[in-house]
């Protein structure tokens, strides 16, 4: 299962953690923290590479992956393979550029060609020697397509002005961006070395580069786990309970949802930093869910808990069936991301069940209702509903109501049973939303009628069938 990343969660390299010392065998230190809290090396003695920035002088010995893989075990993160991606300064790529233009001159000296592709990247010559080691030190292989991702930050503040050049050479290659610090970055400086003469980047900067007094430090060591997804079916049996946190203006008006019940639970069993939840249709605040009960996912980001045996999704499920008994859980699996799209596909053409206890003004026999019950594949206009204008757009709809069925109750009460179209808005089909839904029971009957309670009845497994059978 491939998903986008979530933000990372940063570790930094605090000064004050032991086990940053990195001594040599002659007892001096040559990986240090500095006063940033970032790493640098203290070999000041080293003639630092001109390309690399001492990257692959400095940081590919097995202290310094042993001292990666500490961070990372002490990240508390669950996982059986890693992705291992590193972020190099961008005048790296500079420095890299003006190499190549050295070694292809020199080449064609020779009467030999050279071509980019030829080359070796630094970042990739970086990651082939360190993976092994990586892989050696915490006993998982690494794998591309791992949700979990280690990634180590480098900078080298010293030679931050080597690329600067190419923006006034290329100043489309460097355009602001939002939550972007600079506008240097490694995409954008690529861009402009792809597009710049090659007679001017010798003009403007030395091949081969000069020689840095110090190697690259490194800012940050990243953990992260993808998304996990988690797929069941609700009820809901209070008719005082949102689908969703119900806040206005910053105030909550109830103290629960359907969402927080169930997500609340799944947010610290997974120790997941947040979560998302969606569901298949929802239903207001006053009406239960019945049947087998409606689809939803809820999405855990950046989950540092991530096994589970079918043992333990089914005790979790208990747990969340026994916090409360507004509503119950069943079919809690694990799922993958594209479930969750399957989940909402054709929501306009399912098919809705509903049970709503009715109010007339006036008096009514058993054969004041039985007519309904003859109607089939009833078209409706649907204006937007006065309830709901403030977050729709005022629009017409045409929904179709395919059943109906009845059963009185009393001289002013009557059970209605019905099938719809998806997206059909029941209460205003009963009282007529002064007009605006046409027609409705009301008219229907010529009385004035109200809705007094609804329930949304999942009775068939078409809804949401991807994800719990």
């Amino acid at each position: 299962m491939e998903v986008p990343n979530p933000p990372l969660k940063k570790i930094r390299l605090e000064e004050s953690e032991d086990a940053i010392d990195n001594l040599n065998q002659n007892g001096e230190g040559r990986i240090s923290v500095t006063g940033d809290g970032s790493i640098a090396s203290k070999n000041s003695n080293i003639n630092v590479c001109n390309v690399c920035l001492g990257i692959l002088q400095e940081f590919c010995e097995k202290e310094f992956i042993k001292k990666v893989c500490r961070k990372v075990e002490a990240s508390g993160f669950e996982f059986t393979n890693l992705v291992f991606s590193v972020s190099f300064p961008p005048q790296l790529s500079v420095r890299e550029h003006a190499a190549w233009l050295l070694v292809k001159q020199e080449m064609g000296k020779q009467s030999r060609s050279l071509g980019r592709n030829d080359i070796v990247q630094l970042k990739e010559a970086y990651k082939w020697i360190t993976h092994p080691l990586f892989s050696e030190e915490l006993g998982v292989p690494v794998d591309g397509k791992s949700l979990f991702e280690v990634s180590v930050v480098f900078a080298h503040p010293a030679t931050v002005e080597d690329c600067h050049f190419l923006r006034a050479i290329c100043p489309d290659c460097f355009k602001p961006a939002k939550n972007k610090q600079s506008v240097f970055t490694r995409m954008a400086v690529m861009k402009a070395l792809n597009k710049i003469k090659e007679e001017d980047f010798r003009k403007q900067f030395p091949c081969p580069p000069n020689s840095p007094k110090a190697v690259c430090t490194v800012l940050d060591i990243e953990c992260a786990h993808g998304a996990v997804f988690v797929a069941g079916r609700y009820n809901k049996y209070s008719r005082n309970l949102p689908q969703t946190p119900w806040i206005i203006d910053g105030e909550r008006k109830l103290e629960s949802s359907v969402e927080e019940l169930i997500s609340d639970h799944l947010l610290t069993v997974f120790k997941a930093e947040s979560f998302n939840f969606s569901s298949s249709g929802r239903e207001d605040v006053d009406v239960r869910t019945l049947g087998n009960g409606r689809p939803f996912a809820v999405e855990l980001v950046n989950p540092h808990r991530v096994h589970f045996t079918s043992q333990d999704i089914k005790e979790l499920q208990q747990k969340i069936n026994n916090s409360s008994d507004k509503i119950q859980v069943r079919d809690l699996q694990l799922v993958t991301r594209e479930a969750i799209g399957h989940m909402k596909e054709g929501e306009e053409e399912k098919t809705k069940t509903y049970s709503a206890l009715i109010w007339t003004n006036k008096a009514i026999g058993k054969e004041d209702i039985e007519f309904l019950d003859d109607i089939k594949d009833l078209k409706i206009d649907q204006k937007t509903p006065l309830r709901v204008l403030h977050r729709r757009p005022l629009a017409v709809r045409t929904r179709i109501v395919h059943t109906m069925e009845t059963r009185y109750v009393d001289e002013h009460h009557f059970r209605l049973h019905l099938k719809t179209q998806a997206g059909t808005y029941i209460k205003e089909f009963v009282h007529g939303d002064f007009g605006r839904t046409k027609p409705n029971i009301g008219s229907l009957m010529n009385v004035a009628a109200d809705i007094l309670e609804l329930d949304v009845e999942v009775n068939s497994f078409t809804e949401g069938r991807s994800l719990a059978h």
